[in-house]
């Protein structure tokens, strides 16, 4: 590998942290990718670019391109849509999971800026005690500092 990935990283483990590996890397097909230092189908965003450009710049068709990239046609013009939309970066996988507290709702939100008390700091501790007392839901404190914080900006 690459002394820019240090002797103690290699770049897989670097592309695996970024979290934009290729976990179908077999399946690219384009000759460029098999054998060469620089085209890697273990990166992700390598890849999906190069799929685009195929398509973009040396006009093969999107059925083509799928079937060489080892992706559906879903997937081919999901990336499109990302890249139209961010450039390189609408390439990056996006990260998997919920995207922002998912037990928190309005009356959640109410319930815990009712308990604050004005000009006092806010008692994470406390108010999860009282939420799973209460309303039977189960808060970490951190969420909970999270969410008011958001609110009171």
């Amino acid at each position: 590998m690459s002394a820019k990935y240090g002797s103690s990283r290699s770049k897989t483990d670097a592309l695996i942290e970024e979290g934009t590996f290729n976990p179908t890397a077999d399946k690219v097909r384009d000759p460029k990718f098999s054998g060469s230092e620089f085209f890697d189908p273990q990166d992700a965003v390598q890849v999906r670019y190069e799929m685009l450009r195929r398509v973009s710049v040396d006009r093969a068709s999107v059925t083509e391109v799928s079937v060489e990239y080892g992706v559906s046609r879903p997937t081919y013009y999901q990336a499109k849509a990302n890249f139209d939309a961010a450039g390189i970066a609408g390439l990056v996988p996006a990260k998997p999971g919920p995207r922002g507290p998912h037990k928190i709702d309005d009356d959640v939100l109410a319930f815990l800026e009712a308990h604050l008390v004005p000009g006092e700091p806010v008692r994470a501790r406390e108010l999860a005690k009282l939420l799973r007392r209460d309303l039977d839901i189960d808060l970490h404190p951190r969420t909970i500092e999270r969410a008011l914080k958001k609110t009171r900006r």
